[in-house]
């Protein structure tokens, strides 16, 4: 006997937290907070400054961080946008008590922060802090729907205030988020590489970094570099979710010291994020160096991994690049410190900054270039078990740019700079290095099954500029690379075994219709888009990919093909298989292969569907060679107060002969 077992991407499910088909919907919910320094009983009204939307726990949640001038009791208001009256706040307006303290910087003040929860999909919300009748200018986003595509954008080092000139730095990063943003108005989050600014204690960088109005209008997930990590100023203007600030995670060891640090996760749509402080990797520095975050990030997605389709790591300091910091000692001992640990849990894409250049790796097995066979640049990759790849992105602001170095004679794996065989001038792990010393960013497409990475251009040799306008060579021409041209693109397809993956989405009811969306890739049976049938139940229905049996045995001994599928999951919430029948046909005859009877959804009649092992097909003792195409069509009929989400189940084929 010999089974097949259909696999899928690990973590390929996970709890949404959008509403079900049958629940109520969700309103905002009342967050308060403690640990405020003592309020002036009687306080002068605060200035409000540097207000930044933050990303939450979830799909449901934001984050808001400013600073104040006075040490007053505030809070964040929330409304539907619609629910403003002539552009004021309702008497019902949610509110969110702030938390913070005194700010350690020398520009003094307070910090303050409140997350908002209970956000609905599909909304917009527009919001303000402050207190009483002193309040900052009302700012808005929007809520896309909580399942689905993601679309999100990845910046590198804006490190405001590095080429000297801080206005241009400023001007180059305003430039690259409206540039990135009008092209792509419906990205739901904005991602950082790390460096927001040169000096992690000066304000006037803070305030130029911050001055952007997309910064209130769409999270920032900060990452914090190696610039910003000298000083307690990058806790204090980014609030992040389920932040661990144990000393392990700090460079040296202590988190109350004047340092910035701590590892953080959240799950957004179908994607893990895990986000990193690269700057503690040695434990003479005094914090648990490498082995720590190796011991976050697995009891992350050990705890965590089922709950997404996929996993993005995020750190600032690249270990595969191609520029000056390429063969920096401190990437060397990152390089063989983390791939394995990487590989061994599944984690799709890791996001980077910190060397001003684009770069984007092979799929790294183990240290390793997992498939030899990849060529550079392959527009398509198929990383198979435990692939990874690796992204630096460049400059998101023109304020610096590294050149890219040359590969030496060291090793072709682990640590080694070596050179590629297949293109020598470039290192052994990077199917494509590239600068031009214009700004770019990164757009990634999270997809059912697949994601797309693309490097995006947001200048050119024209100002802004920074670096270029004070002097750096310039190799790019609005006349064939001009703003809004790719770099590269790149198509990850995930690995799904042998067998096949079956998913079937389920929306939420709607009176008189029902949704479904179809894309199907490689191994998946994508059942597409349910009906709705008058509340009693969902409908989906979709083929099978054929099954090739093929026999030239001298004994003609008889065979036979069953499958059973796994329970319909999406995290916390499950049907069973036993919803889903089917009637097996012969597609293409051989073999002297027949089809097994039909066997109806347990919805029609009370049975256990496929949840058991049911027959597909079968030939009889001395049938003739060859070979036959088994199908099966599928019916599958879910009971009604199943929950909205997106299905994933397991087909395992089994085969039988004498």
């Amino acid at each position: 006997m010999r089974s097949i077992r259909s696999t899928q991407a690990p973590g390929s499910v996970r709890r949404h937290v959008a509403i079900g088909a049958t629940a109520a919907t969700m309103g905002l919910v009342m967050a308060f907070g403690a640990g405020l320094a003592s309020p002036a009983q009687a306080a002068a009204p605060a200035s409000l400054t540097g207000i930044v939307l933050g990303v939450g726990a979830n799909e449901t949640q934001r984050t808001v961080t400013w600073y104040s001038s006075e040490d007053t009791v505030q809070e964040l208001q929330v409304v539907p946008t619609s629910a403003l009256v002539n552009g004021e706040f309702p008497a019902g307006a949610a509110s969110f008590a702030a938390t913070g303290a005194a700010n350690t910087t020398t520009a003094g003040g307070f910090n303050r922060h409140a997350t908002i929860t209970g956000l609905k999909e599909r909304t917009a919300y527009s919001y303000r802090a402050g207190s009483g009748g002193n309040w900052s200018p009302t700012y808005a986003f929007k809520t896309q729907d909580f399942e689905g595509d993601l679309d999100f954008l990845f910046y590198g080092d804006p490190q405001i205030g590095s080429s000297g000139d801080l206005a241009k730095d400023q001007a180059g990063w305003q430039d690259t988020l409206d540039v990135s943003l009008a092209a792509n108005p419906d990205a739901e989050l904005l991602v950082s590489g790390g460096d927001q600014v040169e000096s992690a204690n000066t304000e006037t960088q803070w305030n130029a970094f911050l001055a952007p109005a997309k910064l209130r209008q769409y999270p920032w997930a900060a990452t914090i570099g190696n610039h910003d990590v000298g000083g307690k100023a990058y806790e204090q203007h980014f609030s992040t979710p389920n932040t661990d600030r144990s000393a392990s995670l700090y460079s040296n060891g202590k988190p109350t010291s004047d340092t910035s640090g701590g590892d953080y996760w959240y799950i957004y749509k179908d994607v893990l994020f895990i986000d990193l402080n690269s700057n503690s990797y040695a434990t003479s520095q005094g914090g648990g160096g490498d082995a720590a975050h190796i011991g976050y990030v697995t009891d992350v997605i050990n705890q965590h991994g089922s709950e997404a389709k996929w996993k993005v790591l995020v750190y600032h300091h690249s270990i595969y690049s191609a520029a000056d910091h390429a063969k920096d000692s401190d990437n060397k001992v990152r390089r063989v410190d983390f791939p394995t640990t990487f590989s061994k849990l599944g984690v799709d894409v890791v996001l980077q900054g910190h060397d001003h250049s684009y770069t984007r790796s092979y799929e790294i097995k183990n240290g390793e270039k997992a498939n030899p066979a990849e060529k550079p640049g392959d527009a398509d990759v198929y990383p198979g078990p435990g692939g990874v790849l690796y992204v630096t992105a460049n400059s998101a602001s023109g304020s610096k740019y590294y050149d890219i170095t040359a590969p030496d004679n060291s090793a072709t794996s682990g640590a080694g700079n070596g050179a590629d065989p297949l293109k020598p001038e470039d290192y052994w792990y990077n199917s494509v290095e590239n600068q031009e010393h214009v700004r770019t960013y990164v757009k990634v497409q999270v997809r059912d099954d697949k994601l797309v990475v693309e490097n995006v251009r947001s200048g050119t040799c024209a100002a802004p500029n920074a670096a270029v306008e004070r002097g750096s060579w310039c190799n790019n021409t609005p006349a064939n690379q001009p703003v809004g041209s790719l770099v590269d693109k790149v198509t990850v397809h995930p690995y799904h075994g042998t067998g096949q993956d079956l998913r079937v989405n389920v929306p939420n009811a709607a009176p008189g219709e029902f949704g479904w969306t179809i894309d199907g890739y490689n191994g998946l049976v994508d059942l597409g888009t349910a009906q709705d049938h008058d509340g009693d139940y969902f409908g989906a229905t979709g083929t099978i990919n054929p099954i090739v049996v093929s026999d030239s045995r001298r004994s003609l001994a008889p065979w036979s093909i069953s499958a059973s599928v796994s329970d319909f999951d999406d995290a916390g919430k499950k049907f069973s298989g036993a919803a889903l029948g089917w009637t097996p046909k012969v597609v293409t005859a051989g073999a002297g292969a027949k089809a097994a009877g039909a066997v109806a959804s347990g919805y029609d009649d009370r049975g256990q569907g496929l949840s058991v092992s049911r027959g597909l097909g079968w030939a009889d003792q001395g049938h003739p060679k060859g070979t036959a195409r088994l199908g099966a069509d599928l019916d599958l009929k879910i009971p009604g107060n199943v929950a909205k989400g997106s299905y994933t189940a397991t087909l395992t084929i089994t085969a039988l002969s004498s």
